[in-house]
Order: structure tokens, then sequence, then C-alpha cells
């Protein structure tokens, strides 16, 4: 008796294969994207607060190379937009309390995904909220903008790891390459 749940749609064929034969790499080659962008905020953190750097210098490693490009919205919108799809996309291959899981980082990347929309927005218009000076999300009114970010990617990535080991432990189908054999 199988226990996947059948959408009421039938998946594209590269999306299915990517939640079933390909879903372990599909799902590491996700993870690496997600930890590299981990690095880039933690890098930052510890230019800020262990080297001591004013915080337009503290740009990760990237921003030591292309410090143009880290200040640039369409960088943030692009990841918030690549997480936002990685989670769509490969959410069909979880079930049960994984799936759950893996729903409540997807529902939490929604929202990241729609302040970085309004900071783009913002940057385009020259237009920012609340008469700020700068871009401005709505939760970044009340917090800095590297530890929001800092509390964003852990709000996100620990609910999406919970779903990753619920999943590889009791995988939804014989057929999803993540399970053990």
């Amino acid at each position: 008796m199988s226990h996947v749940v059948e959408p009421p749609f039938r998946l594209s064929p590269p999306i299915a294969a990517l939640n079933l034969r390909w879903h372990r790499l599909a799902l590491f080659g996700y993870l690496v994207i997600v930890l590299g962008h981990w690095a880039e905020h933690i890098t930052q953190a510890i230019q800020i607060y262990a080297l001591d750097w004013p915080r337009p210098a503290a740009g990760g490693v990237l921003g030591l190379v292309f410090p143009w490009l880290v200040t640039s919205e369409w960088l943030h919108y692009g990841y918030a937009v690549v997480m936002l799809v990685g989670f769509v996309v490969l959410r069909h291959g979880f079930s049960g309390s994984a799936r759950r899981w893996w729903d409540t980082a997807l529902w939490i990347q929604v929202w990241h995904h729609f302040e970085h929309l309004l900071l783009l927005l913002q940057a385009l218009t020259g237009a920012y909220l609340l008469g700020a000076v700068q871009p401005t999300s709505i939760a970044q009114l009340v917090f800095p903008r590297v530890e929001l970010h800092l509390f964003y990617n852990a709000i996100v990535f620990a609910p999406m790891v919970v779903a990753m080991v619920l999943h590889r432990r009791r995988h939804s189908s014989d057929m999803c390459s993540c399970a053990r054999h």
C-alpha cells in the first residue's frame, strides 16, 4: 500500500523526475545553494561583529570581489525567487510530516520573497517605504537588515532541514531516489 498522495493535476515529466528519480540529487543541489547563501550571511556577520568592519563594507565574500553586486536588490530578489521555485518544485516529493515541515518553510519563504519584491520595487521606483532613505522592507522597520536576513534564513532553513531529515527517514515511495535500499 502506497502513502503517496496524487496531486489533482499531472506533474510535467521534468518535475516528476526531480521528485522521484532525481529527488535526492535535486535536494542536495538545493541544499548546496542554501548553504552557500548562509555562508555569505555568516561571513557578513563575522565581518561586522568579529572584525568590526563598518556595515557598508561588510558584504560577505561576494562583496569583497563584486561590491556593486551585493548592494543590488536584483541579486537578493533573484535568490529569493530561486528559493521559492525550489520549494515549490521539490515539494511534490514530500509526504506526511515531512511535507508539513517543507510547506512551513515554503510559506515563510513566500513572505521573505514578498519582502524582497517590496525592496526591489522601491529600488526601481525610488519611492521608499514610509519616507525611508533607502529601500526598506516591512520587518526592516523594526530590525536591522543584516540581523533580519540572518533571522529569515534561520526560520526558513530550520523547517527545511527537519523536512529533509524526516523525508530521508520515512520516504514517501520506493520510487523516490531518497529511499534507502
